[in-house]
C-alpha cells in the first residue's frame, strides 16, 4: 500500500508530499491536483514517517471537502487509523471545546446554535423590547453580531462581566447584542463565531491547555488557505509554534470570500511571516484546454494580491473560447439554449455535462425561460427557480388577486406584510365565504362591515386591492408593480430586510415586463402576462429527468469542474458587481476578477462568455460588456453576435479604460489636473478611505478626491492644461453621453429612482 501513496504524482506534487518538515506553502492553481497532494502527504507522514494519525490535523472549509479527504486517505492507509482530525475549522474547535471548555466554567455539553436557534433568541428579544422587523431586520442584527465578534473583546463581558465596548451611534443594536450575549450565556450556548473565538481565548489564557495541544499536533495541514480569516490563521499559527510543521495549500487567485472575512494576504505573504518557509508552486492543470487556460491567465495577471504563476497544461489545444454579444437579454439566453443543443448534437454530450454560471441568482430568470422554451431540462444548484422566489411570487400573487380574486393569492397575501389578521379572522371569513358561495376576497368585500371581519388590517387590505384594480385599468403592468410595492408596503419590507438579492430579483422582473411589453404588438393585460408567466412556473417541468443542465452561481461552482461552461451576464455592474465596488473599491475589483477566473477554470472542454445590450436595473445605467472582457487579447477568443465599435468606445469611456484608470494609480508628489480645480499635487494617498488628499494651487486648499473619480489626470512634463481640458471635453464623449441619455426610457429612469 505504501507504493500507492506516491504513484501518479508529478514532480511538484511529489515535492509537496515529501517536504514534511518546517513551514511549507504550496500555491496550487486550479485543476492542479491539490486534494491529491494534500491527502497523499497525510498518508505519507503516517506510512513513511510512522507518525500516529491522531497527531496530524488537516483543516478545510466545508464538511463535504473534509469527507472527501477522509475517503481518499482511508483508501491510501486503510480503515484502522484515527483520522478524526481531518475536519473543518469549526469541527476542530468543537472537539477542542468538548475537551477543554470547562476551563472557563462552561459544561462540556454546551449548546451549538444554528441560524434558526439564533432567530428564536432574536424573536424573544424583540418581544421583550416591543420592536418588530420593521424597526430592525434580522439581517442587520446578524451582521452587527458577526462584526462585533470578529475580535475577542466581547468575551470579557461574557466571561468576566466587564463592561462591553459598544458603538454609541447604534443604541438599539447595542442593546440587542448585549441581550443576545446574556441569553447565550444563560443557556451555555455558542454560535459559529463563538466556536473559534472561545478556542483562541482558552489557548491564549491557559498555558497548560496551549502546551497540551501544541505537543499533540506534530503536523498541521491547511486546505484552501487563501480563505482563512484572521482568527483562523491565528489559531493554526498558535498550534504550530511547538513543532513548527505548518503546511498551507491554496490559490490566492481563487480567493472569493473576502467579503466574509477571508484574508488572502496570509497566504500571499506567508514567506514574509515565516522567512524560513519553503514555497512550492503547482501550476500544471489537468482539467482545462490551453485555449481556456490562456484567457484565465490573461485576466488574473492584472491582480496585485497574488503569487505570480502561469497555469500550463499538456491537454490538447481544444475548441476556441467564444464570446457572444446579444442585442438584448432574450437573444443572449436563446443563443445559449441553441448552443447547448448544438453541443448535444455535435459532441454526443449529455445535458448534465453542461453548466451555466452567473454572478447572482436573479440572472437565472432569462436563462430559465429560454431553456423551457427550447425544451431543455435544467436544475438549479443552491438556489430557487426565479418564479418560485418569495418576492416574485408575492408580486405575481397580487397581480393574480387584482385579475381574478382567487383564494390561493388571497391566502398568500392578505396578511403579508403582517396586518394583524390571525387564525380566527381567517376562520370567520372562510365560514362567510362558504355560506355565500363566494371567494374569500369577494366575501370580505361584501361583508366588511360585519363585526368579526371589520378589522383595520382587513379594511386596509381591501382598499389597497380595490385601488390597485382601478390603477391597473390605466397603467402598464411594469408601472403597476411600483404601486404594488408602495401601497402594500412590500417594497418597504424588502428594503428593511436589507436583502439586496430580493431587490435585484424584483428589478429583473420589472425589466422582463418592460421587454415583454415593448415586444408585444398589443397592450399587455394582467391576464396576458400571467398566462405567459404560467409557462415558466410549472413545477412539474422536467422534474422526472435526471439528465439536466446545471445552473448555479460562480460561488457555488468553486471546487467543481464541468465539460462545458457558459458564464452569462458578463456585464459591467454585474461582474464586477457595482455594489461590491461601491463598498470595497479596488479590493472588490480584484475579488470580482478572481470570481471570473474561477468561472473560467471550471471548464474542461469548452468555455463561453455571454452578455447583451439594454438597461441594467441593478446599476441604473445602460449595459456594457464587463471591463474584464477588455483585459483579454482578442486573439484568444472568437466573437459571435455584433458588438459595435460605438458600444466598445462608450464602454471604455464609461469605465475609464483609456489609460486613465484612477483606482489608486497616483503617488505622493504627483502633479494632477482636475476638471474644476485645475492643477494640484498629491499630498497623501489614503488607502483606508480610498482617496487622495490633493492640494490645489488655484484655490490654495486641499481636498479629498475619491480614487474612482474620472476627471482627474496625472500630469507629466509635456502636459499642458489646454491639452487636459481638451481630453475631457472632446466631441466623442459628448456625443456618446447624449446617446446614453436619449436611450434611457422614462420608465427605466423612474424604476431606477424608485429603488436607488
Amino acid at each position: 500500500m505504501n507504493e500507492e501513496i506516491l504513484i501518479n504524482l508529478n514532480e511538484k506534487q511529489l515535492n509537496a508530499v515529501k517536504t514534511t518538515e518546517g513551514y511549507v506553502r504550496v500555491i496550487a492553481g486550479a485543476g492542479s491536483g491539490k486534494t491529491k497532494a494534500l491527502t497523499s502527504r497525510f498518508a505519507y507522514i503516517v506510512k513513511y514517517l510512522g507518525i500516529n494519525s491522531s497527531n496530524i490535523i488537516c483543516v478545510t472549509f466545508t464538511n463535504k471537502a473534509a469527507q472527501e479527504m477522509k475517503k481518499r486517505v482511508k483508501k491510501l492507509i486503510g480503515d484502522s487509523f484515527d483520522i478524526s482530525l481531518i475536519t473543518t475549522y469549526h469541527g476542530f474547535c468543537v472537539k477542542f471545546l468538548r475537551e477543554d471548555i470547562n476551563k472557563i466554567f462552561y459544561p462540556k455539553g454546551f449548546l451549538i446554535l444554528d441560524t434558526e436557534d439564533q432567530k428564536t433568541i432574536l424573536r424573544n428579544i424583540y418581544t421583550e423590547l416591543n420592536i418588530t422587523s420593521r424597526d430592525l431586520s434580522f439581517k442587520q442584527v446578524f451582521k452587527y453580531i458577526s462584526n462585533s465578534k470578529k475580535g475577542l473583546d466581547y468575551l470579557n463581558y461574557v466571561l468576566q462581566n466587564k463592561t462591553i465596548e459598544t458603538n454609541k451611534d447604534d443604541k438599539l443594536l447595542n442593546t440587542i447584542f448585549q441581550k443576545y450575549l446574556e441569553k447565550q450565556k444563560r443557556n451555555y450556548a455558542l454560535d459559529f463565531d463563538d466556536l473559534i473565538n472561545f478556542t483562541i481565548y482558552i489557548l491564549t489564557n491557559f498555558d497548560d491547555v496551549l502546551n497540551k495541544w501544541q505537543n499533540r499536533l506534530h503536523y498541521i495541514q491547511v486546505d484552501e488557505a487563501q480563505d482563512s480569516s484572521e482568527n483562523q490563521f491565528q489559531l493554526i499559527e498558535m498550534l504550530s509554534r511547538q513543532h513548527k510543521n505548518l503546511f498551507v495549500v491554496g490559490d490566492p487567485d481563487q480567493t472569493i470570500y473576502e467579503w466574509r472575512g477571508a484574508k488572502p494576504e496570509y497566504l500571499v505573504d506567508f514567506d514574509k511571516i515565516f522567512p524560513d518557509s519553503v514555497t512550492i508552486i503547482m501550476n500544471q492543470n489537468y482539467r482545462s484546454t490551453p485555449n481556456i487556460l490562456k484567457i484565465g491567465n490573461h485576466i488574473i495577471k492584472n491582480n496585485k494580491i497574488r503569487v505570480d504563476k502561469e497555469m500550463i497544461t499538456q491537454n490538447p489545444e481544444g475548441i476556441d473560447v467564444v464570446h457572444f454579444h446579444g442585442c438584448h437579454e432574450f437573444e443572449e439566453s436563446l443563443w445559449i439554449a441553441k448552443e447547448i443543443k448544438e453541443i448535444i448534437k455535435i459532441e454526443n454530450a449529455k445535458f448534465s455535462d453542461i453548466t451555466i454560471l452567473y454572478r447572482a441568482n436573479y440572472l437565472s430568470r432569462n436563462i430559465e425561460q429560454a431553456l423551457i422554451k427550447e425544451n431543455i431540462p435544467y436544475t438549479i444548484f443552491g438556489g430557487v427557480k426565479f418564479f418560485e422566489r418569495k418576492e416574485i411570487k408575492d408580486i405575481l400573487s397580487i397581480l393574480s388577486l387584482i385579475n381574478s380574486e382567487d383564494d390561493i393569492s388571497f391566502l398568500r397575501m392578505f396578511n403579508n406584510p403582517t396586518r394583524g389578521l390571525g387564525k380566527k379572522f381567517l376562520e370567520n371569513l372562510t365560514l362567510v365565504a362558504q355560506s355565500q358561495n363566494l371567494s374569500l376576497f369577494q366575501a370580505l368585500k361584501k361583508n366588511i362591515e360585519k363585526t368579526e371581519l371589520s378589522k383595520k388590517g382587513a379594511k386596509d387590505f381591501l382598499d389597497i386591492i380595490i385601488e390597485l384594480k382601478e390603477l391597473s385599468k390605466i397603467k402598464s403592468i411594469s408601472d403597476l408593480v411600483k404601486d404594488i410595492l408602495d401601497k402594500t408596503a412590500l417594497g418597504e419590507l424588502y428594503r428593511k430586510d436589507g436583502d439586496e438579492e430580493r431587490i435585484n430579483n424584483i428589478k429583473e422582473l420589472v425589466s422582463s415586463m418592460i421587454l415583454y411589453e415593448n415586444e408585444s404588438q398589443e397592450i399587455v393585460t394582467i391576464q396576458d402576462y400571467l398566462q405567459e408567466i404560467s409557462l415558466y412556473t410549472d413545477l412539474d417541468t422536467n422534474n422526472d429527468i435526471q439528465d439536466k443542465v446545471k445552473l448555479m452561481t460562480i460561488h457555488i461552482s468553486k471546487g467543481l469542474e464541468f465539460p462545458y461552461v457558459f458564464l452569462c451576464g458578463f456585464t459591467e455592474g454585474v461582474i464586477p458587481s457595482a455594489m461590491a465596488i461601491k463598498e470595497r473599491r479596488n479590493r472588490a475589483i480584484e475579488e470580482e476578477r478572481r470570481l471570473t477566473y474561477v468561472a473560467i477554470t471550471r471548464a474542461e472542454k469548452r468555455f463561453y462568455l455571454t452578455e447583451s445590450e439594454g438597461f441594467n436595473f441593478i446599476s441604473g445605467s445602460n449595459k456594457y460588456p464587463s471591463r474584464f472582457l477588455f483585459e483579454i487579447n482578442e486573439n484568444f477568443y472568437i466573437r459571435k453576435g455584433e458588438l459595435s465599435q460605438d458600444i466598445i468606445n462608450e464602454a471604455k469611456l464609461q469605465l475609464n479604460l483609456n489609460g486613465t484608470d484612477n483606482l489608486e494609480y497616483l503617488n505622493v508628489g504627483d502633479f494632477v489636473f482636475h476638471n474644476v480645480w485645475k492643477k494640484g499635487i498629491v499630498k497623501e494617498v489614503d488607502r483606508e478611505k480610498n482617496q487622495y488628499i490633493i492640494e490645489f494651487m488655484e484655490i490654495g486648499k486641499t481636498r479629498p478626491i475619491d480614487f474612482s473619480f474620472k476627471f482627474l489626470t496625472k500630469l507629466n512634463q509635456e502636459s499642458t492644461s489646454n491639452r487636459i481640458i481638451k481630453s475631457h471635453n472632446n466631441k466623442e464623449e459628448k456625443v456618446l453621453e447624449n446617446k446614453r441619455i436619449q436611450s434611457n426610457e422614462s420608465n427605466n429612469k423612474k424604476w431606477w429612482e424608485f429603488w436607488k
